[in-house]
């Protein structure tokens, strides 16, 4: 898989209509023998960004019960800037399911690639730890 777009392929840029959830810096020390960001690593943010729609919907404790769907498109580099945008796809009476889009900002900011987009779902926990069912919408508890 090549890390730059194709040179026919419209160049593409960071959403404007969606809340950017994290923003990180990947560094070398979490790097593969390759050079390329780890997927795990990758997968850990995507969570963490996932994690933040996810609490305030739930107005308190989560848990991940599911990663539903990941796919990595490109590889992420040393020193990219990478974006996760997440927002709620889909709300049960205890879950809370999560859509993730992943972008990378290279060469200094002059591309931007899309580079992971994953779905994952997220159980509300009591002080027990166990399911509990989401607050209204409108509800206002303290976290």
């Amino acid at each position: 898989m090549h890390n730059t777009p194709a040179a026919d392929a419209p160049p593409i840029s960071l959403p404007t209509d969606k809340e950017v959830a994290l923003r990180v810096i990947p560094m070398p020390a979490d790097a593969n023998a390759n050079g390329d960001i780890f997927g795990g690593w990758i997968m850990s943010q995507v969570d963490l960004a996932g994690s933040i729609p996810a609490v305030r919907r739930a107005k308190g404790r989560i848990a991940t019960v599911a990663v539903n769907q990941f796919i990595f498109k490109q590889p992420v580099q040393i020193g990219d800037v990478v974006s996760f945008y997440a927002s709620v796809k889909r709300v049960g009476r205890t879950s809370v399911t999560v859509d993730v889009e992943v972008y990378s900002e290279r060469n200094r900011g002059t591309t931007v690639v899309k580079v992971t987009e994953a779905e994952l779902t997220y159980v509300a926990i009591g002080a027990d730890r166990k399911p509990r069912e989401l607050p209204p919408d409108s509800a206002t508890v303290l976290v």
